[in-house]
């Protein structure tokens, strides 16, 4: 019998919950697979009023094949805590797939792992993966050698997908994508700013205006060391 293919998510204080639920729904059904949710010292994890409980040891976990790091409001909280990335630094060098949804991608950039690497990020921060030597992409799912990455959030669905069909094949994909009716029809056209409306575009920008600036700044600081 082979052995099962460890999908790690590394999760955080803070982290955007559908990053890691979204990705972690579609993973779960697919043949094989074992998935571990973990944290620093397997620690409560507060995300967006929800909080996830029972989580494994990330210092403990030995290995994994597939490393899936999610983003999040928490994400620049999460580069600056050493004990965090220092798994990341640990686990990610032997995993055969490095992976993230949205500014996940940073971290893993920030732990050296994206050096050269084609990767994906939420719109709002991913000029800013190349402060860390990656190639920023403004692809849904983006695909450089063993690197997948997603972009925002949603995109992490679409992200599960393109790995399940590279981990075992489009048919296994297309099974899990019925057996969860995943047919998105969104009731606006948007969700990108090269697709939202111009005034869209300009309430949001200016609603995320001084917090963004801040997270630019406190990324490109770690990013000088």
């Amino acid at each position: 019998m082979s052995a099962p293919l460890v999908i790690v998510f590394p999760i955080y204080q803070g982290v955007t919950q559908l990053d890691f639920t979204g990705p972690l729904q579609f993973l779960r059904r697919m043949p094989g697979a074992e998935i571990i949710v973990a944290s620093v010292d397997g620690a409560d994890i507060a995300s967006e009023g929800l909080h996830f409980t029972r989580l494994q040891k990330l210092q403990e976990v030995t290995r994994c094949d597939v490393l899936c790091v999610p983003g999040g409001g928490g994400c620049v909280q999460a580069l600056q805590d050493a004990r965090f990335m220092r798994q990341i630094r640990r686990l990610g060098p032997d995993a055969r797939y490095l992976t993230s949804v949205c500014t996940g991608s940073l971290i893993l950039a920030a732990a050296g792992l994206l050096q050269g690497k084609r990767a994906a990020c939420h719109w709002s921060m991913r000029d800013s993966l190349a402060l860390f030597g990656a190639i920023p992409s403004s692809a849904r799912v983006e695909r450089d050698g063993n690197v997948i990455s997603g972009g925002g959030v949603t995109a992490g669905i679409d992200f599960a997908l393109a790995l399940i069909a590279e981990l075992h094949d489009e048919e296994t994909a297309q099974m899990i994508q019925l057996y969860l009716e995943y047919a998105p029809a969104p009731p606006f056209q948007g969700g990108t700013p090269e697709l939202a409306p111009p005034h869209i575009l300009a309430r949001v920008q200016a609603q995320m205006a001084d917090s963004l600036r801040l997270r630019r700044e406190q990324v490109a600081l770690l990013a000088q060391g």
